[in-house]
Parts: structure tokens; sequence; C-alpha cells
């Protein structure tokens, strides 16, 4: 979505619109807020994703939490962008089912990080101390997991996960919220490994990392963000072995250049997903950050008719976590 948007060439009174037009902080960059002031080129990038070939759409939320809108003061509007988001994402899904009689096309509810971390301190003098507490992460998940929810989501996708006790949260508001307005969605989890250590920012392997969220019972869990496919494939291939469920990957088109930006060529990227294909790691695959369209597009094409990924038995083995994982035979 922010790659694309990019292009638009939006200034700051495309985010403000009529609504914000005399807010007192500066909104440009906040691109959550567009769902709201130009909903027409949110929809239209959804669609334009949908003519590429994807069956999934994130809505535009990955900031959309009190808590993320924060740093524009906008913790009041929660509830309408995560509405208006979902409206965008919807429509456009319907636009697309129409142009192809039979197709489905669905909408995940996109959970984003935060900027704030329950795992560790932002403060080195002072390694004790958290920005924000358990509570509060839970309540601002609750409020846009209630909001997306309400406003139709196929789907819950809580990504680019790099604090797993954050995750947590995220889980344990989606489990309140699900069953408080008695309405089973599927769950899909992702984590970002961000570099080669192959462990989470907050220490965890990948291995650890699903023995923390298996309680879940999700949908699928899967890798995406920070990394580019080749730099995944050892850490997918040993999520592929372990998780009981789906497995999805969605990486970012390469590394970031420098001057920000993702050189990997879409029939890179789709040459590198079907051999994850081929070597049966993967049930979803997409894209993230540097992903355009054309890079959607030739990745539907590449893994299309590869035989999917078979879930392993279920492990009746006791399995916990801390940094690494252990598992009690």
């Amino acid at each position: 979505m922010g790659s694309v948007l990019q292009g638009y060439g939006l200034e700051e009174a495309d985010f403000r619109g009529d609504r914000f037009a005399d807010h007192p902080s500066d909104l440009k960059g906040n691109n959550d807020l567009l769902s709201l002031t130009r909903p027409d080129i949110i929809e239209e990038v959804h669609g334009r994703y949908f003519a590429a070939g994807a069956d999934i759409v994130e809505t535009n939320t990955f900031s959309s939490t009190s808590i993320g809108q924060a740093d524009y003061a906008l913790e009041s509007i929660v509830t309408d962008l995560n509405t208006a988001a979902v409206a965008c994402a919807r429509r456009a899904a319907e636009t697309a089912e129409k142009v192809t009689p039979g197709r489905r096309c669905f909408v995940a509810g996109a959970i984003g990080p935060l900027n704030r971390t329950l795992s560790m301190s932002p403060d080195v003098n002072r390694p004790d101390f958290r920005a924000v507490t358990w509570a509060q992460v839970v309540a601002a998940y609750a409020e846009q997991v209630r909001a997306l929810v309400a406003a139709g989501v196929d789907a819950l996708l809580v990504e680019t996960i790099f604090d797993t006790l954050n995750a947590k949260a995220a889980l344990f508001a989606i489990d309140t919220v699900l069953a408080e307005m008695d309405k089973p969605l599927p769950v899909m989890i992702s984590v970002t490994i961000t570099d080669a250590s192959g462990r989470t920012l907050s220490g965890q392997t990948i291995n650890a990392f699903y023995n923390s969220i298996r309680h879940a019972k999700p949908f699928s869990v899967g890798i995406n963000c920070a990394l580019g496919a080749q730099e995944m494939r050892p850490y997918l291939e040993e999520l592929s072995a372990i998780a009981e469920c789906y497995v999805s990957c969605y990486p970012n088109a390469g590394l970031p250049n420098a001057f920000g930006g993702y050189d990997e060529t879409p029939e890179h990227m789709a040459h590198d997903l079907s051999d994850f294909a081929a070597a049966g790691f993967v049930n979803l695959v997409g894209g993230c950050c540097g992903s355009t369209p054309e890079h959607i597009a030739a990745i539907a094409a590449a893994v299309k008719g590869r035989t999917v990924r078979s879930i392993p038995e279920r492990s009746p083995h006791l399995q916990l976590s801390g940094l690494e994982p252990l598992i009690v035979a």
C-alpha cells in the first residue's frame, strides 16, 4: 500500500481533506487517514491488486490503533478509520467479483505491531521501563478489532510482529472481542525476522515464536517484511516443518536500497516464491514492502497450479518458549 501510494504524489491537503483541515498536527504520511480523506485512492489501490490476481487484500489499517494514531493526535477516530478502511477494501472486492463471476475476493483486517513495545525499554539507561502497559496494548487492539469485525472483514491478520508480547496482547484482544461479539473469524499471524540472525527484534527464534502463539490455533502463520524472499528461505523452511496450520509468506521486494526503495523485479520475486511453493513450504504467498501490482501479477502466475503444502499432524509434546524453544518429549 505505502509503496503504491507514493506514486500518487499526495500532499498535506490530501491527508487533511475537509474533516481535518484545521487539525493542529501535520498529517502527511499518516496513510491510514486516507481511508477517510481519499477513499477513492485507497479503493483504487485495492482494486489494482485484485486485478493483478490477489485473492486477499489487507485493509489500510496498519497503524489504526489509539497508540499508533497518538503520533498525530487522532486517537479519537480509531473506529472511523477502521470502518472506512474496510469499506474501501470491500467495495474493491465486490467490484473484482463482478468482473469475474464466481470469483471470491477476501478482505483481511490488518493489525500492525505498534510503535511501542512491551518487551523492551526505549531507554537504555532504564531497562525496566516500558512506554506502554499490557492493559493499554490490549485495550488499543480490542478497539481496533471491534471496529474491523463490525465493519465486515473476512479474517484478522496480526502482522509484521517484532515483539511477541505485543502479538500475544493482540491475540488476547481478538479472542476476547470475538467471544464478546459471537463472531468467529479466521486469525492469521505473520512475524518478521529482522536480520540474518534468524530472530525477531525481541530475540526469539522462529520455533520459539511459533511455540509462543501456537495456543491461538491460527488459520495461518507466516513470515513477512524486513527481508527479501531469498533471505527468508531457511526460516520459512523451519516454520513449515512445525506449523500445524497453513503457512504464509509475503516478503519485501528485496532489501531496501540506500534510498529506501526496493529493487527486486517482479520476475525475480515470483521465481523465489514459486521455489517455495515447489518445495512445499507454503500455502499462501504475496508481497510486502515494495511489492507493486506487477509483482503480485507475476507471483500469481508463477504459483498457479502448484501443489500446496501439506499440514503436519499436531505434535503431542509440551512445547514451551523463551528466546529458544523447549520441547518436552
